[in-house]
């Protein structure tokens, strides 16, 4: 074999590996810590908010553009949409027509933030801003009298509300769970 045809075989060999090393350098963008920190759930107690601010009547405003449609004009929710009712239902669990709510039912004001956040509104999920989503908290929250409305809602606020329901639910978290404890500093 000469020595431009063994030149030439080598570079095929060669070349196809160097050029996918490159290549996989080259597949997908570096996350910012922030653009991680969405896929984890807020946690109980507010761990995990970020920052940001909103007031019920600035809620009430999102909510008309973004929210009614599926869940009523009075967050009495809509059966057409699939909406369920957000407020009311309060001293019904225990009754043969039980009305499950934010209100009634939920023992964590986080994971009201958590699923707007996330999960809302259905057809945009995850589009709202933080502001938009602690306004959104305050609107609910204020129209089921959890909390007084004129207070605006951050993440000091929210981790310190009480939901109506916060006692209905056995608290099963245990060191066998760490995995949901995203966040926390200890065993």
């Amino acid at each position: 074999m000469s020595r431009i045809a063994a030149a030439v075989l080598a570079a095929c060999l060669v070349l196809p590996a160097a050029s996918a090393q490159e290549s996989d350098r080259e597949i997908g963008t570096a996350l910012k810590p922030e653009e991680i920190a969405r896929f984890f759930a807020i946690q109980p107690g507010g761990i995990g908010l970020p920052a940001g601010r909103g007031t019920a009547d600035e809620g009430r405003e999102v909510y008309n553009q973004k929210c009614f449609y599926c869940h009523g004009e009075k967050l009495e929710g809509n059966r057409d949409m699939a909406g369920p009712a957000l407020a009311g239902g309060r001293g019904s669990l225990a009754t043969d027509k039980p009305l499950k709510t934010v209100e009634s039912y939920w023992p964590q004001a986080s994971t009201l933030f958590d699923y707007i956040w996330r999960a809302m509104p259905f057809d945009q999920p995850g589009s709202l801003t933080t502001d938009e989503v602690y306004a959104l908290v305050a609107y609910i929250l204020s129209t089921g009298n959890v909390i007084d409305g004129k207070q605006p809602m951050d993440a000091k606020v929210l981790s310190r509300v009480t939901m109506p329901n916060a006692n209905g639910f056995y608290d099963g978290s245990g060191p066998d769970l760490r995995i949901y404890r995203a966040g926390r500093d200890g065993p």
